[in-house]
């Protein structure tokens, strides 16, 4: 199955037409909403009826809101029924802490090593350096090596000075890209019966999404890499605007191959096998069952026989 992402950035009614969503701008389309992962609202005079919340609800459709400067600001979350969700928050509760120390490390270390492949993708250097750290985290990184990976990562990847704090076109394509797939993510929790807001390392009692920031972290470089490769198509100019175009590319990233241990699938699929792989962590107290990706470029994925 390979889902569709909509995006709306023009004015435009969203009513529900039988099964699918029906979408009248200058004309009028429909897309079957059984199609459908994820929807962005862009622009401010988009209205949307209650049957179109309650088939995203039904469909299990991620629909993203988006403040004054067009980045999501909120996600609209099914609240789907699951057979086993009682048991699966005892087991979030239950967990031991040397066990989500070393479920940590695991998922930072694959963190760190994505991004030495995006260094290399990049013909950076600094590779090799960034698998010494993946290859020296210990459980719970005592050392906090994933800050010193990320400190020594992204002058690499950008350029020498960057930070993530400051306010240019990478940081605004970065931080949107890093929460459409938060929000995917929350919606994949969900749907299997996890609590999101019960992390693994995060743990913020104002933060409704911390098992969803402790997923993400794997996936972050397959963002960081597509940005590199919009500043290298743009002659290595930092462009003035952040577009309409940027978000469109931006949410296409969930249909980007990425390699997973079962083979080559979509983002949107790969987040699903990760958080069901997660549930067999946590029902199992099994580590390695943990299934997390690896990037390899920027490929759409296609449908295979």
């Amino acid at each position: 199955m390979v889902w569709r992402s909509v995006i709306i950035s023009k004015p435009a009614q969203l009513k529900r037409d039988h099964f699918s969503l029906r979408i009248d701008q200058e004309e009028t389309v429909h897309v079957p909403f059984e199609d459908i992962a994820v929807i962005v609202l862009h622009h401010r005079q988009i209205t949307l009826t209650h049957p179109v919340l309650a088939a995203c609800a039904e469909y299990g459709i991620s629909l993203f809101s988006t403040d004054d400067a067009h980045h999501p600001n909120g996600v609209f979350l099914p609240y789907l029924q699951h057979t086993r969700a009682t048991k699966l928050l005892r087991l979030q509760m239950q967990l031991s802490r040397p066990f989500t120390k070393q479920l940590w490390a695991k998922i930072i270390q694959r963190k760190i090593e994505n991004q030495a492949i995006c260094l290399a993708l990049n013909h950076q250097d600094g590779v090799e350096e960034l698998k010494r750290f993946a290859r020296r985290l210990r459980s719970g990184d005592p050392d906090n090596l994933e800050a010193q990976a990320s400190a020594y990562y992204f002058p690499r990847l950008f350029w020498q000075g960057f930070y993530r704090s400051q306010d240019n076109w990478v940081n605004a394509s970065l931080n949107y890209g890093y929460s459409i797939l938060r929000g995917t993510i929350a919606r994949g929790l969900v749907a299997h019966g996890l609590f999101p807001s019960l992390g693994i390392f995060h743990a913020s009692e104002q933060n409704a999404f911390n098992l969803a920031d402790d997923i993400i972290e794997p996936f972050r470089p397959l963002v960081d890499l597509h940005v590199t490769q919009q500043l290298k198509r743009n002659h290595g100019q930092i462009p003035d605007e952040f577009s309409t175009y940027d978000k469109a590319e931006l949410v296409q990233l969930l249909h980007i191959d990425i390699k997973m241990p079962r083979g080559m699938m979509s983002v949107l699929s790969a987040i699903e096998q990760v958080v069901e792989s997660l549930v067999r962590c946590y029902e199992s107290d099994e580590l390695n069952g943990l299934e997390l990706p690896i990037i390899t470029g920027l490929a759409l994925h296609q449908l295979r026989e």
